[in-house]
């Protein structure tokens, strides 16, 4: 039987602003209470897109206010300030859910610094997507105003976009680990992690956001969890999607999702990148597997209800 579990949250469970979030955590917090009633030891992961693009924006607003007295706030530290927020909604949310149902397990949230490599080849390619989604017009007006890049996200509108490097370590791993064996559900690498760079003893936080797919799977390796859930906006993966040959795909072997990214399958915006944290995590050791599904669909997707399962 799975036991432990990391769990990384799309957007749908947190919604797009301070309004919306607070009502999403509600019934986030509801489908992760029943893993923990189930017997599940949860380790809670989660984006942070539209938040971080947000905070950033406003921090840009208030430097532009009074440059002197306002300096510009780092990337880097936008995304400590949205890890805290949103781990605070969460935490709160989660507890109340769980002592509604007479489990007193306690719920932290860890603030957490992830290094990246300096010479990561994504710092010359900004691809990682934050902010709202704006017209042509709005992206334009930002991009004269800033200096920012921004791409056409899906056929959603105009998101800014910023480096995306590769997580390579987890710099609290052990405060994470140790608070898992002491029973409490832990939030951790909110974000996907706040991006730094070792320079002898400091930490250093550079301009980036880190995928939060590839940092739940890195943390589900160090953690030693059995399963890795990848949550959605789909019940299922699908390749030909949009197509009328459109297929779901269910209990999936490694090398067959490998086949299905080579082929182009998967939205190099979207889907694609979960998929690739998902082979990784499946293939990192044996016994383990990826679940990517609904929110709301998790605990069925873990008794092989529903879902996409990629193992080997």
């Amino acid at each position: 039987m799975v036991k432990r579990v990391v769990v990384a949250l799309g957007g749908n469970a947190l919604g797009d602003n301070l309004t919306e979030q607070m009502t999403a955590v509600k019934e986030t917090s509801k489908a992760i209470a029943d893993l923990i009633e189930a017997g599940y030891e949860v380790i809670l992961s989660h984006g942070n897109g539209p938040q971080v693009g947000m905070i950033q924006l406003a921090m840009e607003e208030l430097s532009l206010s009074n440059p002197e007295k306002y300096p510009t706030v780092p990337l880097s530290v936008c995304v400590a300030m949205s890890q805290s927020y949103i781990g605070y909604d969460l935490q709160n949310a989660l507890r109340e859910e769980l002592l509604s149902r007479d489990i007193t397990q306690p719920v932290a949230t860890v603030i957490t610094q992830v290094g990246v490599d300096p010479k990561d080849p994504a710092f010359d390619r900004p691809a990682k997507p934050i902010g709202r989604f704006m017209s042509k017009e709005e992206a334009d007006q930002l991009v004269k105003e800033k200096n920012v890049t921004v791409v056409e996200d899906s056929g959603r509108g105009y998101r800014q976009v910023v480096a995306s490097p590769k997580p390579k370590e987890i710099i609290e791993v052990e405060t994470i680990a140790s608070l898992i064996k002491s029973g409490q559900t832990v939030i951790a690498c909110g974000g996907g992690g706040i991006p730094v760079v070792k320079e002898g003893n400091h930490l250093s936080g550079v301009p980036a956001v880190i995928d939060k797919d590839f940092c739940s799977e890195l943390l589900a390796e160090l953690v030693d969890a059995d399963l890795l859930i990848i949550l959605t906006a789909v019940e299922k993966v699908c390749v030909d999607f949009g197509k009328p040959t459109q297929k779901e795909l269910t209990n999936v072997t490694i090398d067959e999702m490998k086949q299905h990214a080579k082929d182009g399958q998967f939205a190099p915006g979207s889907m694609l990148p979960k998929v690739e944290a998902a082979i990784q995590f499946a293939e990192s050791k044996p016994g383990r597997k990826t679940l990517i599904t609904l929110l709301e669909k998790a605990k069925d997707g873990i008794l092989g209800k529903t879902g996409t399962t990629i193992q080997q």
